[in-house]
């Protein structure tokens, strides 16, 4: 595994320094060096990222090494288009971004809340923001570039952080019964957390959504799951359907495409939730069919359905399938991202598990949700 990914580095500087060689004024030996010294992280953090989810009753379970190219993503974004953007200085926006903790009877958990410089007490939306395994608020913030779209828009951002107490990789845990019930485990702190805010500030409570990635995606749909009248819509980029694992095993198996159909089925709740989900169709960490089964409630619901491929410019082709009502309201969407891994898609290389080439998932999940009210 570690000659595959020393092979993987040299290719990507070999690439870097013929990139390099039609560019002139660029400074080659720095950039180098810069890779070299991430490169190190970076083979830590996907180590690190190959036994998440891992620690369980004393026992570790190893990943598999095709989870290998998803954290050499992680590498590429100290070349090519991701490059200058990692090196570059993070954004100041003039909105504040505050920490803050919730407690009930499950538990603590910090959180960190955005609010836009045009927040002056006028009703506004609330989006919850659940990140992935490894990942912390700012991390998330910075690679989703979601404030930076509040600040557009208006809304206001809430990024719940997990603990490494609660899981020593940060991932929620998604997997556990408990925490796949209304008003117990992490759900209902997540759920305490978005109320804590809507006190707080002046939140329409017809636009309060929740997305998240990967763990905290597969956390987010339990979220939609478990409080229909909390969350007005959906957002899942590389995450898993509700109740489609109970632990640890059932969870790696779930990722792997090893589905609970049966008890995921049973599970859902009567009302097909608004939801639009993103997923790359060479993801190795979580299975693709993930993505299909998120989407079987909202397509058993639909009146109509709209298949539609499209490319970004100099990026990743991808298929979005749009789903609508009979009143002809876009009630599911699906984004397949073709060649893309486990990554949020348009993401910011300056955060960890981006991949710039892809879809605006961020921009494409609030116009969605704009329209759930």
């Amino acid at each position: 595994m570690k000659l595959n990914m020393n092979n993987k580095l040299f290719a990507q500087m070999r690439a870097a320094t013929r990139n390099l060689l039609h560019k002139p004024q660029v400074d080659t030996s720095k950039v180098i060096q810069d890779a070299l010294k991430n490169a190190s992280a970076m083979t830590q953090a996907a180590q690190a990222h190959m036994h998440g989810l891992s620690q369980a009753n004393g026992k570790q379970h190893l990943r598999t090494p095709a989870d290998v190219p998803d954290m050499l993503a992680e590498l590429s974004r100290t070349f090519g288009h991701g490059g200058a953007a990692a090196n570059e200085p993070a954004t100041l926006l003039p909105g504040t971004f505050s920490s803050a903790t919730f407690t009930n009877r499950a538990g603590t958990r910090s959180y960190k809340l955005y609010v836009p410089s045009s927040y002056t007490g006028q009703p506004t939306a609330l989006v919850v923001m659940l990140h992935g395994c490894t990942q912390d608020p700012d991390d998330f913030a910075t690679g989703t570039q979601m404030n930076v779209l509040a600040e557009e828009t208006g809304c206001l951002v809430v990024y719940p952080a997990q603990s490494q107490q609660a899981n020593s990789s940060r991932c929620w845990n998604w997997f556990n019964g408990v925490d796949q019930q209304r008003g117990q485990g992490e759900p209902s702190i997540i759920a305490g957390i978005t109320r804590e805010v809507m006190g707080k500030y002046a939140i329409d409570p017809a636009q309060v959504y929740v997305a998240g990635l990967s763990a905290g995606g597969a956390m987010a749909t339990i979220m939609g799951t478990l409080y229909p009248e909390l969350y007005a819509a959906v957002g899942v980029h590389s995450g898993l359907p509700f109740a489609s694992a109970h632990d640890l095993p059932s969870a790696l198996a779930a990722m792997q495409g090893q589905l609970q159909r049966q008890r995921a089925y049973a599970a859902q709740p009567d009302r097909a939730i608004p939801i639009i989900v993103f997923h790359g169709d060479q993801d190795h960490t979580v299975h693709p069919t993930n993505g299909d089964e998120l989407m079987v409630h909202a397509r058993d619901a639909a009146h109509a359905m709209a298949v539609e491929p499209g490319r970004v410019p100099d990026g990743h082709a991808f298929t979005r399938t749009v789903h609508k009502r009979a009143d002809g309201k876009v009630h599911g969407e699906h984004w397949v991202i073709h060649g893309a891994g486990h990554a949020w898609s348009g993401g910011s290389a300056r955060g960890s598990y981006t991949d710039g080439r892809g879809p605006d998932a961020s921009r494409e999940m609030l116009r969605f949700f704009s329209t759930h009210r």
